[in-house]
């Protein structure tokens, strides 16, 4: 008879651990949203400013590790100068930093 009882108890309360579940999911949810999507979406819209703040001089390095300068800046893509009379069309999304940042960087 006992046995019979505790088998029927759970049945009756299904319906608040579906709500204990999506409760669990929800914060599961936020706690991914807060410390893993939140600052990748804040750091590429840094990176983004970056490269829409970046003129004609400026040092830069492209994400294959090639120093240059910007020589000239299209809708999508930088030219810039590798060495002497040496020009390289660049997507703008290769292009992550300034050769000044990367000294900083190195310094910290």
């Amino acid at each position: 008879m006992n046995l019979f009882l505790l088998q029927a108890a759970p049945a009756g309360q299904a319906g608040g651990n579906m709500w204990m579940s999506i409760l669990m999911m929800v914060a599961l949810f936020l706690v991914f949203w807060l410390f893993f999507i939140r600052p990748q979406q804040k750091r590429q819209k840094d990176l983004q400013k970056k490269r829409e703040a970046m003129k004609v001089g400026d040092r830069v390095i492209t994400s294959g590790g090639i120093y240059g300068v910007i020589k000239d800046i299209k809708a999508s893509e930088f030219v810039i100068e590798i060495a002497d009379g040496v020009r390289v069309r660049i997507d703008k999304g290769s292009v992550f930093m300034t050769a000044e940042e990367s000294a900083e960087n190195v310094r910290k």
